[in-house]
């Protein structure tokens, strides 16, 4: 191989004939001949000019094999259409062992064709633009960086191959790339531990629930929801976001929502728990900021009672196709301190679908948010079926994808229309109490009726007269009025309600034996599956008790 003629076509590297004829001499060693006889018995002259300062030396002092040959890089040169091999350095043979020049390149050099680097080279070749790939690992396990730069030599021109070593870095970027995904996958697996396993389903709604985590490249959110039966038939209703990424966030709604499952059991108007969680979020971390919808579904009503901290509006879809946006009754997020909250409400008839959703569903880049809630409500006014599928429906139309950069929740919750035998299921019965003494008789004699009409076995109905005229007797003696009695059923149980005009709550006691008094409570636990009491948004409050029907 004719190194030589090519060497001088390299950038930089043209060489002087006459340079290098002037270098060919090598001087005299110093002392090795004596001075001139003119100059030794002359006079020092100290006028004489002084030495001349030595040349620094150039790229045309220097031989071309002898730098690439020096290089820690692999270095290769291929010639012609086929990359016959013309040269290899010792960093390159020390890496990947000797090489015969003259044969092409995909017989000689399978490393570059198990890099990927043939169909480059060939790019190259033709379009005589270097290219250059970032970080290509081999068998052996090293990783290189490659620059392919084209050469203007005989034989149809060449490819020069200059290859980086940077497996360290290599490395070092997989180790934290692991460590980020270990991480990730910590915090996702954490959010979802906390996130609810099986949704509650009462008896008057159908729900779905739907969680996305961030894509690959996000860290995992704080998105939560939660379904709360309350007792009675309520029903509430939670979906929050909590600010931030990763294990923290996820540990905060953790206990954010903890909290709400602990608040939602006092049976508090839903301004009254978001008041509660403003205090605590601020306690648990005061960087965290949340976000939070808190919503109460009472089938006696029809209508949801909601309070935002800060979070976007519940929409709700009527049989028709319309969509509502629930109107603006909302505060600061959690933890901000400092606000009085409000409830709202929003209409939730039979036929109707409501959908609460966190920012990651509607939020994008350059784009204004109300933008996102607007094309998801044209989305929801075509969205029909189960929850589940409304649930799928909406992800999809908001282009909601496994590498969507934001954590996505969403909860959806249907009023369904019942029809038929299925709306046999479900009865409602009430009788106002204008008190006196003969209050208990005609409310025993109304839960008779009632409970006979709806066909319960013999031993239920006599249980559902006794917890109706004990609840009614409680409510007489320490109440006061407008009292009214309300019996329920649906397809799982049958619910009875007392409510009156005074807001102390009554609690279970243990009576002495000489009372004549206090009893009522304890025999209403005794034979129901549960009971509770709430205060009311007018004023005064309401007991009712449960009874689980047979299969």
């Amino acid at each position: 191989m004719n190194f030589t003629r090519w060497s001088a076509r390299f950038p930089g590297t043209q060489r002087r004939a006459a340079a290098r004829s002037d270098r060919g001499s090598v001087p005299a060693a110093r002392g090795e001949t004596g001075p001139h006889p003119d100059l030794a018995a002359a006079p020092a002259d100290d006028t004489a000019p002084a030495a001349e300062a030595p040349r620094p030396p150039t790229l045309d002092d220097l031989s071309l094999r002898e730098i690439v040959g020096q290089l820690p890089a692999l270095v290769a040169l291929v010639y012609g259409p086929e990359h016959r091999l013309a040269y290899v350095n010792d960093a390159y043979t020390s890496v990947f062992g000797d090489r015969t020049p003259g044969v092409p390149a995909a017989t000689e050099l399978p490393e570059l064709e198990e890099l990927g680097l043939l169909p480059l080279m060939d790019q190259v070749l033709r379009s005589g633009t270097p290219r250059t790939v970032k970080s290509r690992r081999t068998a052996k396990g090293g990783s290189y960086t490659i620059t392919c730069t084209p050469l203007d030599i005989p034989d149809g021109g060449g490819v020069l191959v200059f290859a980086a070593d940077v497996t360290d870095h290599a490395d070092a970027a997989e180790r934290l790339r692991a460590a980020e995904r270990r991480q990730r996958e910590t915090a996702v697996t954490l959010q979802r531990s906390l996130l609810p396993q099986e949704l509650e389903q009462p008896d008057d709604l159908r729900l779905a629930a739907t969680y996305q985590p961030g894509g690959k490249d996000a860290a995992v959110g704080g998105d939560w929801y939660d379904v709360i039966t309350l007792g009675a038939g309520r029903t509430a209703l939670v979906i929050g976001d909590v600010m931030g990424r990763g294990v923290r966030a996820a540990a905060v709604m953790g206990q954010l929502r903890t909290a709400v499952r602990a608040y939602a059991r006092l049976d508090l108007p839903p301004h009254e728990v978001l008041q509660l969680l403003d205090g605590l979020a601020a306690e648990i971390d005061a960087s965290q900021i949340a976000t939070c919808v808190y919503a109460v579904h009472d089938p006696n009503e029809g209508r949801l009672v909601y309070a935002s901290a800060g979070h976007l509006p519940i929409l709700v879809r009527e049989e028709d196709g319309t969509v509502n946006r629930a109107e603006d009754h909302t505060g600061p997020p959690l933890g901000t301190g400092g606000w009085m909250h409000t409830s709202g409400t929003i209409a939730l008839p039979p036929g109707s679908t409501a959908v609460l959703y966190t920012d990651g569903l509607v939020e994008r880049r350059r784009e204004d948010i109300d933008e996102g809630v607007a094309a998801l409500e044209r989305a929801l006014s075509g969205a029909t079926g189960t929850p589940q599928v409304v649930c799928d429906r909406l992800m999809r139309a908001l282009g909601i994808t496994t590498d969507h950069d934001d954590d996505v929740a969403v909860l959806v919750v249907q009023h369904p229309a019942r029809q038929g035998h299925d709306a046999e299921l479900f009865h409602n019965a009430a009788l106002e109490l204008l008190g006196g003494i003969e209050a208990a008789p005609r409310a025993r004699a109304f839960a008779t009726g009632v409970l006979s009409s709806w066909r319960f076995p013999v031993e239920l109905s006599d249980l559902g007269v006794l917890a109706a005229s004990e609840l009614v007797a409680n409510s007489l003696q320490h109440g006061t009025p407008p009292m009214r009695l309300r019996l329920r059923r649906t397809d799982r149980r049958l619910i009875i309600e007392v409510t009156d005009g005074d807001d102390h709550l009554p609690r279970r006691r243990r009576a002495d034996p000489a009372d004549e008094a206090g009893r009522g409570i304890s025999i209403v636990a005794t034979i129901a599956s549960s009971w509770g009491s709430r205060r009311t948004p007018g004023g005064g409050k309401a007991v009712w008790c449960e009874f689980a029907l047979p299969d």
